[in-house]
């Protein structure tokens, strides 16, 4: 019997498999190698890397919710010469495509940013964060008004070899505008929902748990929010969609899958089972071969109908 195909097309790259790390969760990669196979996944995005080095945000930072976490680091990053000079040799040994998640504090910082990365080899994408909602300048700010998510997206276009894919965020009262709004100024690709805003209080020192206040929620408690909006924006633009929000199961993933997206990437879940991408990819070969189908292309947007 012929193993089904879990090859997936994103933006002109061939991923052998279409699950992607979420860019914040998986660190540099570097942190993972002792604990999973890098050959069970598609491409790793790293943490988001700008111009100079980030400290982040005070602590706590991270804080558990039922079905869920809030997360506050605030981009925390060593800068993008040391990623060049120090961290993207050593990502060498997965073997798999590397994107870059790109964030910056003002539209210029972007494409300089991008320049920087362009005289490096071993890329093969750059994603534009405009869509952390705990950071104070940047993030976020780009991504809730479409003018600006546009701005950013073109003039990384203008200095960019490699495909751009931008990560929207779901904090916005429509994000096919944004996803329209990107596509129009040249993305290649968008990635879809970075974390909800969200808050949690000590009700005993009656005050934020976290040392930011407020903080971006992940995890399956954001996952049918995720998937209505990859549904909306898959049958919006032309462009690849890569869902996410809370996939920590075959299952989970395939719902991503069947809305609209061509590719999935998998972020908290890591962080309880390494494993897991592992046995997203078994679960989808295991379904495709009961459900006769024999890549996984064919079930993208299957929902639809």
């Amino acid at each position: 019997m012929t193993i089904p195909s879990l090859k997936a097309q994103i933006a002109g790259l061939t991923l052998e498999s279409p699950i992607l790390t979420a860019s914040g969760t998986f660190g540099y990669g570097l942190e993972y190698l002792p604990l999973m196979s890098p050959k069970d996944l598609g491409a790793v995005v790293v943490k988001g890397t700008t111009l100079e080095p980030w400290i982040g945000n005070p602590p706590p930072r991270i804080w558990e919710t039922p079905s869920g976490m809030l997360n506050a680091i605030g981009l925390e990053n060593c800068g993008v010469k040391i990623f060049i000079e120090e961290k993207l040799p050593q990502l060498t040994p997965y073997g798999v495509p590397i994107i870059v998640n790109v964030a910056g504090k003002t539209l210029e910082e972007y494409p300089q940013v991008v320049e920087l990365l362009e005289s490096a080899e071993n890329i093969a994408a750059y994603e534009l964060n405009i869509s952390c909602p705990n950071v104070k300048q940047g993030g976020m700010a780009f991504g809730t008004d479409p003018k600006m998510a546009a701005s950013v997206t073109r003039s990384v276009k203008e200095v960019a070899t490699r495909p751009v894919i931008v990560k929207l965020s779901p904090n916005v009262t429509d994000i096919t505008t944004i996803a329209l709004a990107v596509e129009a100024a040249g993305a290649d690709a968008v990635s879809l929902v970075n974390t909800f805003m969200g808050m949690a209080i000590d009700i005993y020192k009656r005050r934020p748990l976290l040392g930011n206040q407020m903080g971006g929620l992940s995890g399956p408690a954001i996952r049918p929010l995720a998937v209505r909006m990859v549904w909306q924006v898959a049958q919006t633009v032309d462009i690849p969609v890569i869902g996410m929000g809370g996939i920590n199961s075959w299952q989970s993933a395939l719902e991503f899958i069947l809305a609209g997206a061509q590719a999935i990437a998998v972020g908290t879940a890591f962080f309880a089972d390494p494993g897991v991408a592992q046995e997203i990819n078994h679960g989808l070969v295991d379904y495709m071969q009961k459900e006769g189908f024999s890549t996984i292309d064919q079930l993208v947007g299957a929902a639809w109908q």
